[in-house]
């Protein structure tokens, strides 16, 4: 059997994926959030030059900011480059951010950026509500896998 992929939507244009996040997070929900970028991150983002390994998003003073993400400074500009590891502030909603922040502060929960693409031209990126996993659970996930791949195997 074939894996089904999910349906294409014209508006979307992917930029990168963070796969390592769903190995080590255990994901509850997602949301997506804008981006506020400077001209020089936007050219980067569309040349694909960025990664979000080793990055979250936190909540400080009401406002959600993208902590950690590497956009590489766009080779063609001068010295009105951006700095490649600043802080980019997210476009939420304040009541989601309200929301997020309880959960963050008193559930143990962690925000991380999953997928980034623009969208109808306007860069989003999306976050993933998650807990992080244990050892045991990546060995609970594996033989999981290990036993679907075997049933498929034998019919």
């Amino acid at each position: 059997m074939k894996k089904k992929k999910p349906p294409v939507d014209p508006d979307v244009k992917m930029i990168c994926r963070n796969r390592r996040a769903r190995h080590d997070y255990h994901i509850e929900s997602t949301m997506e959030a804008g981006l506020v970028l400077t001209g020089t991150e936007v050219k980067s983002l569309r040349q694909g030059k960025v990664s979000l390994s080793d990055s979250y998003a936190t909540v400080i003073e009401g406002e959600i900011f993208l902590v950690g993400a590497h956009i590489a400074a766009y080779e063609m500009a001068s010295h009105f480059n951006h700095d490649p590891k600043r802080q980019r502030k997210l476009l939420m909603h304040k009541r989601e951010i309200g929301r997020l922040a309880i959960k963050i502060r008193e559930r143990g929960f962690t925000l991380v950026p999953l997928e980034m693409y623009f969208r109808r031209g306007n860069a989003k990126v999306l976050l993933g509500l998650a807990k992080g996993r244990k050892q045991y659970d990546h060995r609970d996930t594996i033989r999981k896998k290990q036993e679907r791949r075997e049933l498929r195997e034998t019919d």
